[in-house]
């Protein structure tokens, strides 16, 4: 029976499996290596300590309603898309209500994690951390992973011939940008057309000298913003529109996306609207992938080659790793793909490890996180089961996509709407219509916000309800700062 947990991490995913070992009766014990909780949300000025975080000016690419914790929603005069100091106050917030901070060991980090001789039959873990250089050893009945996939900077250098042989200019990650200070007066290539490397453009194209774009593959560029104003994302993700995915031939659904300019062979560039103004203003141009590098210049595929480049700024994303887990278990998942719905190794005698949120949807991953460790932690409390190793291994082999750095994307609602299902706590809209037809509309046709999950089964939350039918108040509200007379909506002469 499991009752004690290590939670390792305490960003968002960590704080929700915190709270959802609560819930289920369970005795968490978080270990966070940093000072404090919100994992990469937590913006610092330092380059040391390997630890990850958002740049300066970050703002989230979905919005408040969307991204919220399921029976915790943001405060209604947060904007509906927050900086990384707002969303840092709403994990606080939700920290303590919940009276989660007392669960979390700060300044400790996990070193190894490892199965115990009886493994077979307990399905214990020893966890080894490390706090202010002195080392404890402890006996878990289950370990959640929360550490996220923003680990490892991927930086393939092999791809780029002479990056780090010919080019006498300067070269980084994303990762290590944290302002336009840096990069004032410069000429600089941008690597990687994700969102990332389509906001540090724009933002570079305001104090650099030149600004230079470089992708593989063709991209579609859409706002936050839908076309009457509200969060796109609250307009695109309905379960109408998965409905209609669903229904209607995929040639089809892709033409009316293009037609709507969502996105495009699947590799949207969320968020920034100001990109293709820089691009038609001239302030960053968009170049084709690179061939090689010289002394000073690069080299693109199309024969073009653009001179005194002064820094290369990798915009290439992260690769995840798990030193601490022992090379036995490690070698169990070479990375997402390998694991069960995402988050348990198959292959392990006893389902007492849980990778949580190392999945990339196509709306927020901690909404994604939090019903991972809702239907883990009812593993973990006796309350839901998972099927045999050979249905697991089957259902991973199903799924395992063909390309391997594509392996993290998939749809909002399918992915959650699935673990829900294995938690017992996806809605059904037939029975709302039943029951409560005008909740049973807003659940079909309006935004699949996470307070759908707190409808029915463990876990029921009394006021998701109210919270669904109030999500459009909230969302408009801190737009609400003036009083306007009636007359100012006419049209001027």
């Amino acid at each position: 029976m499991v009752r004690r947990v290590a939670v390792i991490g305490a960003g968002a995913g960590g704080l929700a499996s915190v709270k959802c070992c609560l819930d289920e009766g369970l005795e968490p014990t978080c270990f966070e290596r940093s000072e404090d909780i919100g994992g990469l949300w937590r913006y610092t000025d330092s380059r040391d300590g390997g630890r990850v975080s958002v740049y300066r000016s970050v703002i989230t690419n979905t919005s408040k309603e969307m991204s919220c914790f399921s029976d915790f929603p943001c405060p209604e005069n947060f904007p509906s898309f927050l900086p990384h100091s707002l969303l840092l106050e709403y994990f606080r917030m939700y920290a303590q209500h919940f009276d989660l901070l007392r669960h979390i060991r700060f300044k400790t980090t996990a070193l190894s994690v490892r199965k115990r001789p009886d493994f077979a039959i307990s399905g214990q873990w020893e966890v080894v951390t490390e706090t202010n250089g002195i080392q404890e050893s402890h006996i878990f009945d289950a370990v959640m992973v929360c550490t996220g996939h923003y680990q490892e900077p991927y930086l393939p250098l092999a791809s780029f011939p002479g990056i780090d042989t010919c080019f006498k200019g300067q070269y980084l990650h994303s990762r290590e940008y944290k302002d336009v200070e840096a990069f004032r007066g410069k000429r600089v290539l941008v690597v990687g057309i994700g969102n990332t490397g389509g906001d540090l453009s724009v933002e570079l194209s305001r104090v650099a000298a030149k600004v230079f774009l470089s992708a593989r593959s063709n991209t579609w560029v859409f706002s936050r913003v839908s076309d009457h104003g509200f969060p796109l994302d609250m307009v695109r993700t309905t379960r109408f529109n998965h409905f209609l995915d669903w229904l209607l031939p995929s040639a089809l659904m892709k033409r009316i996306k293009f037609w709507k300019g969502y996105l495009w062979n699947n590799k949207p560039l969320e968020g920034n609207s100001e990109l293709p103004f820089c691009l038609l203003s001239g302030t960053v141009v968009l170049k084709p992938n690179v061939k090689e590098f010289t002394e000073s210049s690069a080299v693109f595929e199309d024969g073009t080659t653009e001179e005194n480049i002064d820094v290369v700024l990798f915009a290439t994303g992260y690769i995840f790793s798990f030193p601490f887990l022992e090379d036995s278990v490690r070698s169990l998942f070479d990375d997402n793909r390998s694991l069960y719905k995402r988050i348990f190794p198959p292959q392990l005698e006893k389902p007492t490890l849980a990778i949580i949120g190392l999945v990339q949807l196509t709306g927020s991953v901690m909404v994604g996180a939090e019903m991972q460790a809702r239907w883990v932690t009812g593993i973990f409390a006796g309350w839901n089961k998972l099927p045999p190793t050979s249905r697991m291994i089957a259902d991973v082999l199903k799924k395992k996509p063909p390309v391997k750095r594509e392996n993290l994307k998939m749809s909002f609602i399918s992915y959650t709407d699935e673990i829900a299902s294995c938690a017992g706590v996806k809605p059904s809209v037939l029975r709302l219509l039943l029951t409560d037809p005008r909740l049973a509309l807003a659940v079909f046709f309006g935004p699949c916000t996470p307070y759908q999950y707190r409808l029915v089964g463990r876990g029921k939350w009394s006021g998701a309800r109210e919270a669904i039918l109030t999500q459009w108040h909230r969302t408009l509200k801190p737009l609400r700062t003036r009083v306007v007379d009636d007359s100012s909506d006419e049209l001027p002469p």
